[in-house]
């Protein structure tokens, strides 16, 4: 019998997903692996939602953003009573091992299950937040801040034209890295970030710096959980006391979707190949990356123990180009 995996998506879409789950299916079956899809994340686990796939099964996904597969948030994984099901759903069907493409919570469900009942399992980080540690980059990243850069070339040119405040927000309700590299690329004047605390004085001093040296426009870019998780509404309304005129656009799911970027595909063709080769030589229980460049393989222990942190220098340079 020809040995037996599934590919799953699980939380949050991101795009280039659907690039990874091509390379898991087409690398199983060079490999001589029979490949399975399971629909709906780890609750397609729960209701047995497995159906093999072949070739032509993945045939002209490449392109598009969300995951064909489709994709959930599944609570009730956290309790072992449901993971026993699934594993119970996976070994009726044959199958040994599980491929997880998606965040945190979906490897911490991928650890457990394994522990809990020795199914083999291989993380993908398909993420647009960026915060997964252990890995250079997170698929679906590249693609969610190109989106967001173009929205800001775009708000710049009203911003310019009306000479006015803007107050841009994009996602990052724990990790700033969407917000940071969209502030360097856009030449956001500040960026706010959850992981720095807010001070209005050293804000709004920037702000009239800016305007004593003629500057009339400006855009900051606030990560939706900046501010205490109150992002952009809630500066809105403290600049307003200011005395400051601002305009908010609030980017949401619209950095979710849309057509992955090559590097988004190049690294989910790289780790979906790599953590299909991995099961083959009888590795698990850890999750496949990048380490400037190389891909690599990561055991979940202390990987999700961590979180992962903003470069301090990115920080700096946000400051630096923006006085």
């Amino acid at each position: 019998m020809p040995f037996k995996l599934a590919v799953l998506t699980s939380g949050g879409d991101a795009p280039g997903m659907n690039a990874a789950i091509r390379s898991v299916v087409r690398t199983g079956l060079n490999e001589g692996f029979q490949v399975s899809g399971v629909f709906h994340g780890l609750q397609g686990l729960l209701d047995d939602e497995i159906q093999p796939l072949h070739r032509g099964s993945v045939a002209n996904i490449l392109q598009r953003g969300g995951t064909m597969l489709k994709t959930s948030r599944c609570p009730k994984f956290h309790l072992k009573s449901y993971r026993k099901i699934a594993a119970a759903n996976l070994r009726k069907q044959g199958i040994g091992g599980l491929i997880v493409i998606g965040g945190d919570g979906s490897f911490r469900g991928a650890q457990a299950l394994q522990k809990d009942f020795g199914i083999s399992t291989i993380g993908i980080p398909g993420t647009i937040d960026n915060d997964i540690p252990g890995t250079d980059e997170t698929i679906g990243f590249d693609t969610a801040v190109n989106t967001a850069l173009e929205a800001i070339d775009r708000i710049r040119d009203t911003a310019t034209s009306h000479d006015r405040l803007f107050l841009v927000e994009v996602m990052g309700r724990h990790h700033g890295a969407i917000a940071l590299q969209v502030g360097i690329a856009g030449g956001a004047e500040r960026v706010l970030l959850p992981e720095v605390p807010f001070a209005l004085k050293k804000l709004t001093r920037g702000l009239d710096r800016a305007i004593a040296r003629g500057k009339k426009s400006s855009i900051l870019v606030v990560a939706e959980g900046a501010l205490g998780g109150k992002g952009a509404q809630l500066l809105d309304r403290q600049l307003l006391k200011a005395g400051y005129d601002p305009r908010i656009c609030i980017l949401g799911h619209t950095q979710r979707g849309g057509r992955p970027t090559a590097r988004d595909r190049y690294l989910a063709a790289q780790l979906g190949a790599y953590a299909v080769k991995l099961l083959a030589k009888g590795r698990s229980g850890g999750m496949v990356g990048t380490d400037r460049g190389e891909v690599i393989f990561r055991p979940y222990g202390k990987l999700l123990q961590s979180k992962k942190k903003l470069s301090q220098d990115q920080m700096r340079l946000v400051e630096i180009l923006a006085t």
